[in-house]
């Protein structure tokens, strides 16, 4: 009861007809809703252009980091497996399997498919996406090439698993990445196209 006689109140306060530009329990008499002119819609277009040009540099910096430290990873791996057969554990399991030299295939395998991702994730040309299946055929490779002798040991070694999900997974994750940029970047330019198509009318 109290708000409702302050709000009359309020109402009898300003001329009839009018309302008091204090009164926190009126409404609007006009819409404050502007179209935005030319130079707004110019600034906000420029604006998500320039956030997606530094997204897509983070996103792809990120994961060309990652799968930079994967590859150095697989080469110290063959590099040990070549001077110490069999002393790390993830390859002494297969040590009855296959030969040692197989193993070191294997690992730089795996560095080709990684260093065939990052080049299709930092190439400018317009064939870029021709690295990211050059790095999923060598990644399927390896995965049925380690699924095969993993599924040959007396019992199944969970603790390798990365071996044949490691590299498929880099492949899929960068396919993942550059699909997702490249359709805000198409979003982007379709924003721009109605820009367009407004200014034309």
């Amino acid at each position: 009861m109290n708000r409702t006689g302050r709000w009359w109140k309020l109402r009898r306060r300003g001329a009839p007809g009018e309302l008091d530009d204090d009164d926190p329990f009126s409404l609007p008499s006009h819409d404050d809703l502007q179209p935005m002119d030319t130079q707004e819609q110019e600034d906000m277009i420029l604006s998500f252009e320039k956030n997606h040009a530094q997204q897509n540099r983070l996103w792809r910096g990120v994961f060309a980091v990652f799968l930079i430290g994967y590859a150095a990873f697989s080469m110290y791996s063959a590099f040990y497996q070549a001077l110490f057969p069999w002393d790390l554990r993830y390859h002494a399991y297969f040590m009855e399997e296959m030969q040692p030299w197989i193993v070191i295939l294997a690992d730089w395998v795996a560095v080709l498919a990684c260093l065939f991702a990052v080049k299709g994730l930092v190439d400018r040309s317009s064939s870029y996406q021709q690295w990211f299946w050059f790095s999923c055929c060598a990644s399927l490779f390896l995965t049925v090439f380690w699924l095969y002798y993993m599924l040959r040991l007396p019992k199944f070694r969970w603790d390798v698993i990365w071996l044949p999900l490691g590299p498929l997974s880099g492949s899929g994750i960068c396919f993942y990445i550059d699909h997702l940029l490249k359709e805000s970047f198409e979003d982007i330019r379709k924003l721009r196209g109605y820009m367009y198509n407004y200014k034309t009318i």
